[in-house]
């Protein structure tokens, strides 16, 4: 059987009768009933001070750090460490109780700061004062096969001394029925110390991991955004026009095409949709993401739902007509030091030059993306790009000689305007070999629009990521690979919209051979770059940590890394897999951290669900006695992997914001 149980916080000695902060919601389920009660008036449970504990408690307190001291005071007068509540039986709690043995009473003294002397004492000073009047408890008849019935159980403390902290009580029942629940105590949505369930946590949190700047070293940011300053006009255009995160979901939701990415439903009613949507996420990080980002953005901290839009809409229209929330403003906010966009080498790159000149304190750099330089199984798409890769270069692209010039040409230029990083995402590396000879065969064919075949795009494919491995090289740049997508599943929606649209998903690609024979090559040439990869099936997360740990020389602390979860792994649970998994095989210390992965310029609270998400993990194992509890050594594993890390790894002069 289930003892009914009362949680207890507390509440400011002398607090008025009617203060609103003794409110509290009582409920009562069970198959054929639901009842809500309403506790409005303070209870002061006087009867614990006022006799020796062993006489009347039976105690079991919480053992954490401060608590258990303040309590003991409180209680016994001294310390007296024990495992975990404190439990009471009701009939000895206070004068007038009604003795039950199948009632209990739990008291949780999760957080009593007022706690700070010892026994109260009734004298002269402290005359007694009368407690507030009774209160009920509603609670099933255990030793009756009617769980629908009910007793009430009346407590009327009568006199309590002045100097006794003020505690607010709520109460539920847990039958043996598994349907019948009674519960009235709820912690806030989103509270101040979310995700952070240790104290180890809160301090690392706000004293260090939060106080540190972003290095978002990849994104999807736009950069003619961030040279025109562009200010959004209304909540669509910042919060929903370029997420595919919440594309995906409102589909899921049964939405229409035409009210997520058409042109025919205005920006309010795809703003509303996407309202009605929210409620259908619960449990899904997006819940999380889109109330942080109007929280952090808007202040706005009301719940999303369809009959919340109206003013959410005009809230945040209003703030989004300010300068805090032009592009400029919203990198400033966030603190945001520098900032990688992803770019094709045929990008003129003329709003990165703008960006340069511009007053903006964050760093702005572009990120070397050549993907479609091996598409030789789509010539249509593929010649195009090399007669763009012509004009912009200024090298006439003929055979497969002048199409490595030209890419070098764009390579350089990269790097010209502060580029130190490529990128490739693919979905696996291919485990094969291919000679110049083999690769200008393909080429040539693919120019003339003879489709390569799958054999042949893999040879091509090996043959390019070696060359552009030791462009990086030579540079000294460092090197992005997002492995494991399945990308445009959909051809209807590909035919639509394009790709790119929120249709990709985990693929289940062998990744091992391709990436050791890969990095092996390199290796043994004395060209192997920095190289960050990224991997998006879990499966594979120990393979990635492992094949990062055999290619150190050295060099660079954490020359290869095991990259931040990524895509649809940079959740919660998904963050977690790929820190544990680091943690085990590699040094989670030289980890390079977050990154924003996101074409909206809301999304750097991810920033803050990582940290907030690593200086948990870590504060609970401090508690655990996994790591040692030494502040100055786990703080500064902290700040490295929020920022400095990955200041340090990627060369890159940052902003100071």
């Amino acid at each position: 059987m289930w003892p009914a149980a009362v949680s207890v916080r507390s509440l400011p000695v002398g607090a008025s009768k009617s203060s609103d902060s003794t409110k509290f919601k009582l409920w009562y389920l069970s198959p054929a009933l639901r009842v809500r009660y309403y506790l409005r008036r303070q209870v002061m449970l006087a009867s614990l001070v006022r006799r020796k504990p062993r006489d009347q408690l039976q105690v079991l307190w919480s053992a954490r750090p401060g608590v258990k001291t303040q309590a003991g005071r409180l209680l016994y007068g001294r310390r007296n460490p024990a495992p975990e509540k404190l439990v009471v039986g009701i009939w000895k709690l206070v004068a007038g109780a009604r003795a039950d043995p199948l009632f209990g009473l739990t008291l949780n003294l999760r957080s009593l700061p007022q706690f700070g002397g010892g026994p109260a004492r009734e004298d002269a000073k402290n005359a007694a004062r009368p407690c507030p009047t009774s209160f009920q408890i509603p609670t099933p008849n255990f030793s009756s096969s009617a769980v629908r019935r009910r007793r009430h159980y009346t407590l009327a403390p009568d006199r309590c001394p002045r100097n006794v902290p003020t505690l607010a009580a709520t109460a539920w029942c847990r039958p043996s029925s598994p349907d019948t629940f009674l519960h009235m105590t709820n912690k806030p949505f989103l509270p101040e110390d979310f995700l952070l369930n240790t104290e180890w946590a809160r301090l690392l949190y706000f004293e260090h991991a939060a106080k540190q700047p972003i290095f978002d070293y990849h994104c999807h940011l736009p950069p003619d955004q961030i040279a025109s300053n562009r200010q959004f006009e209304n909540l669509f255009q910042v919060w929903l026009a370029g997420d595919h995160y919440k594309w995906r979901a409102m589909r899921a939701n049964g939405v229409p095409e035409d009210q997520v990415t058409g042109n025919t439903t205005s920006d309010y009613d795809k703003f509303l949709v996407y309202a009605r949507t929210v409620p259908m996420t619960l449990r899904n990080p997006l819940y999380h993401w889109s109330h942080l980002e109007l929280r952090r953005f808007f202040g706005i901290d009301t719940i999303i739902n369809e009959a919340s839009a109206p003013k959410i809409w005009e809230a945040a229209n209003a703030k989004l007509r300010t300068p805090e929330l032009s592009t400029h403003g919203i990198l400033t906010k966030s603190r945001v030091n520098v900032v990688c966009t992803t770019d094709d080498p045929v990008d003129s790159l003329e709003h990165h030059v703008a960006i340069k000149k511009s007053s903006l304190a964050t760093r702005v750099y572009p990120t070397f993306r050549p993907d479609k330089a091996l598409t030789v199984n789509q010539p249509a798409g593929f010649n195009a790009w090399c007669d763009q890769l012509a004009a912009r270069s200024g090298v006439e692209v003929k055979e497969l000689s002048s199409f490595l010039s030209a890419i070098k040409q764009r390579h350089d230029f990269f790097h010209s305007l502060g580029g130190r990083i490529s990128d490739h995402g693919m979905e696996n590396l291919p485990d094969v070999e291919c000679t110049e000879r083999e690769a200008s065969a393909i080429f040539n064919a693919a120019r003339s629009g003879a489709a390569a075949t799958p054999e042949q795009t893999a040879k091509f494919t090996a043959f390019m990521m070696l060359f552009f491995g030791r462009l990086d090289a030579d540079r000294g740049w460092t090197k992005q690979l997002h492995l494991g997508a399945i990308r445009n599943n959909s051809v209807r929606l590909m035919k639509r919209l394009g790709a790119d649209t929120g249709v990709d998903s985990i693929g289940d690609f062998p990744q091992a051979r391709g990436l050791s024979r890969y990095f092996d090559r390199l290796d043994q040439e004395g060209k192997l770059p920095k190289v960050v990869i990224y991997n998006l099936n879990p499966a594979d997360n120990y393979v990635f940590a492992t094949m990062a740990g055999n290619f150190q020389d050295g060099s660079v602390a954490g020359k290869v890394q095991f990259g931040s979860g990524w895509w649809f792994l940079d959740q919660k649970e998904g963050m977690e897999w790929q820190i544990n998994a680091l943690s085990q095989l590699g040094l989670l210390s030289r980890f390079v951290g977050m990154l924003t992965d996101s074409r909206s310029f809301l999304s750097y609270v991810r920033h803050e669900y990582f940290r907030r998400l690593l200086c948990s993990m870590l504060g609970a194992d401090i508690e655990a006695g996994l790591i040692p509890a030494d502040r100055a050594l786990v703080a500064d594993m902290v700040e490295n992997i929020c920022y400095k890390n990955a200041a340090r790894y990627f060369g890159l002069e940052a902003g100071k914001l």
